[in-house]
């Protein structure tokens, strides 16, 4: 494997957060992806990548190579293209879908990001709860939360949220803050219906069949419900970080929290993705930030 072909597979590692990841969608096997990263680190003296059994993290040095790696292979991208006599500049239009409040908060600075770069460009950002169909619904690029069951989809990870249960602080102070998720049964619980739709919270490998008294179809409503007192919900991180940060929910049961989802762009589009899904994902990339959790 040539260096490209290198930087390739390990920009690959870095968005998808996983070594195996990126070489499914490479058509790589893992070994050959190991190959490749340990052959940049032994050219460099550098550790790029830190290797958990649960995790893949950058270095510092890993993250200034990823940029310049990233960068190389763009422009390498960009030359093939205008040679091959395509225009590289976003134009037409556009359509994107993602998740509401998640889109409100994170897509849409993006959105109109591009909009004032690329005078030319149009874009039709559909905001919904609901997973779109790419194809069925003419979506080019959608943010997904979660992992991904349509193998046919190229994805860029743009990050990752967690699950996190709360109430407010005067609803814990007028009943006994639960120590395990089994204490929920003696609670007030407010359902999200597009989360909580098979009456069961699930904690890690524990799965809390849980009886809501309110059942909302956003997850606005169940935070705000719970900022009132009404009960116990979960939310995205993302979600929930506002009400937390502010002291008007409070987390509990951290110490069974579940494992982080990924955030995704997706498409159907790979190596030959075009100029307006690929000015996104990567803008996207630059300018989506999640919190940590709180």
């Amino acid at each position: 494997m040539d260096r490209l072909d290198a930087m390739q597979a390990f920009v690959a590692v870095a968005a998808q957060g996983s070594f195996a990841e990126a070489a499914r969608r490479l058509h790589l096997s893992p070994s050959a992806v190991t190959r490749a990263v340990a052959s940049l680190e032994a050219r460099l003296g550098q550790t790029l990548i830190r290797r958990t059994t649960r995790s893949v993290r950058l270095t510092p040095q890993g993250e200034g190579y990823l940029e310049h790696c990233r960068t190389i292979l763009q422009e390498l991208e960009a030359a093939e293209r205008q040679v091959r006599g395509e225009g590289a500049e976003p134009r037409g239009l556009l359509t994107v879908a993602a998740p509401v409040l998640f889109g409100r908060l994170h897509v849409l600075p993006v959105v109109t990001a591009l909009l004032k770069a690329h005078p030319s460009l149009s874009i039709r950002l559909t905001l919904s709860d609901r997973l779109a169909l790419l194809v069925d619904e003419g979506v080019d690029v959608a943010v997904r939360i979660g992992a991904l069951a349509d193998s046919a989809l190229f994805s860029t990870r743009l990050g990752e949220v967690e699950r996190v249960t709360v109430a407010s602080p005067a609803y814990l102070e007028s009943r006994e803050e639960p120590g395990a998720p089994a204490d929920l049964a003696q609670h007030d619980i407010i359902g999200f219906e597009n989360v909580d739709h098979n009456d069961a919270w699930r904690f890690g490998d524990v799965a809390v069949r849980v009886r809501p008294r309110l059942w909302v179809n956003s997850a606005e409503a169940a935070l705000d419900a719970a900022i009132e007192g009404a009960g116990i919900t979960r939310a995205l991180s993302y979600q929930a970080d506002a009400a937390i940060r502010s002291g008007r929910l409070r987390r509990i049961l951290e110490a069974f929290g579940s494992a982080p989802s990924p955030v995704s762009a997706v498409h159907f589009e790979r190596r030959d993705a075009s100029a307006n899904v690929a000015a996104f994902v990567r803008a996207a990339q630059e300018a989506i930030t999640l919190p940590a959790v709180p």
